[in-house]
């Protein structure tokens, strides 16, 4: 990959992705992380470079009201002009039926150490909330949408849509 992209500075292979911070669509989109999403996701939906912000994370959810998924959409919002969220979910996510117990036993198996575990456990951290997935996606999507919607600090005119896209024809359902 580094040496990929020395060749793609020097043949000046950036030029045609140019653009300005500021996203042309004034949307942004919240979705997973999944590999699969990485190219279908843009080209399902027909955007280039410059066009949306993409905020990613596992699942597409939000783990914490005050977390980095609020911020960025807070920064898109108040900074860089965007008036609509997309939260697009997808089929066959690997946070669907993500327990946090079995990534605790992946952890220490891992070597982690489980005294790390319980300190952060007595600090408060509830690793129920932040590390489970899912079990119904559609719920997951529909549960995002209204805590964006219902967050003290998104303003009341930014809409908020919901979708499922399928990781493998690139369809998109409307959820909300």
């Amino acid at each position: 990959m580094l040496a990929y992209n020395k060749q793609f500075v020097e043949n000046e292979g950036y030029k045609e992705y140019i653009t300005n911070k500021y996203p042309d669509k004034k949307v942004a989109i919240l979705s997973c992380m999944d590999t699969r999403l990485t190219a279908l996701l843009p080209a399902a939906l027909g955007i280039k470079n410059g066009d949306v912000k993409m905020i990613k994370n596992a699942g597409g959810v939000i783990s914490h009201p005050f977390g980095s998924v609020i911020r960025s959409l807070l920064v898109a919002i108040y900074e860089l002009g965007v008036e609509d969220i997309m939260v697009i979910a997808h089929s066959d996510c690997g946070a669907c039926h993500m327990h946090s117990e079995e990534m605790i036993e992946k952890m220490e198996a891992r070597g982690v150490n489980a005294d790390y575990i319980d300190m952060m456990r007595f600090c408060g951290v509830d690793f129920h909330s932040w590390l489970d997935g899912f079990e119904d996606t559609e719920k997951s999507v529909r549960g995002t949408v209204d805590f964006i919607v219902r967050h003290p600090l998104i303003p009341s005119d930014i809409r908020v849509h919901g979708f499922i896209i399928d990781s493998t024809t690139g369809e998109l359902s409307r959820i909300i």
